[in-house]
């Protein structure tokens, strides 16, 4: 087969690798991001964190702690997601190696989102679905979440759970 008919495939197949949000890396040779100092946490944040620890413990499960540093790594993310004016899982893999190098972290999963207006409007529709809710609901110990506006008013959101 001809090298130019076997490119689509190899875009494919990279394109579904790179935007995947699996547990396993997609490269050994990229270093994991560096993790800068947490902002001061929000109003809304301490209420999302308090909605889905009230949901977690109805649901007869362990409330999480919060942590600093997971609150940092979510905190680029969301940063970057203002930055690229996109919501995505981009980088997954980056955050994971970073939280279980400066976290001691062995699980790491993340719900993201955009628009909501509330803590109250963003926890229901994560619950709403399913792939979110099984996030909140996993088998975590801790938890934080960076709630950032861009220039227009519009919150976006990355809330990361780990397992120590």
């Amino acid at each position: 087969m001809k090298t130019y008919k076997l490119l689509p495939v190899l875009a494919l197949v990279l394109s579904m690798g790179l935007t995947s949000c699996s547990t396993e890396s997609v490269s050994d040779d990229i270093e994991s991001i560096e993790v800068p100092v947490a902002p001061q946490a929000k109003q809304i944040e301490i209420e999302i964190m308090e909605l889905i620890n009230a949901h977690r413990i109805t649901s007869g499960l362990n409330p999480l702690n919060d942590h600093v540093t997971v609150k940092a790594v979510a905190f680029t993310h969301t940063d970057y997601m203002i930055e690229e004016d996109n919501v995505s899982h981009d980088n997954f893999f980056l955050r994971q190696q970073s939280l279980q190098d400066n976290a001691n972290a062995n699980i790491v999963s993340e719900n993201v989102a955009y628009g909501f207006n509330s803590a109250e409007a963003v926890v229901n529709a994560w619950l709403n679905s399913p792939s979110h809710r099984e996030t909140i609901e996993g088998n975590f110990t801790d938890f934080d979440i960076s709630a950032e506006q861009n220039n227009e008013g519009r919150w976006y959101f990355t809330n990361i759970f780990i397992k120590r």
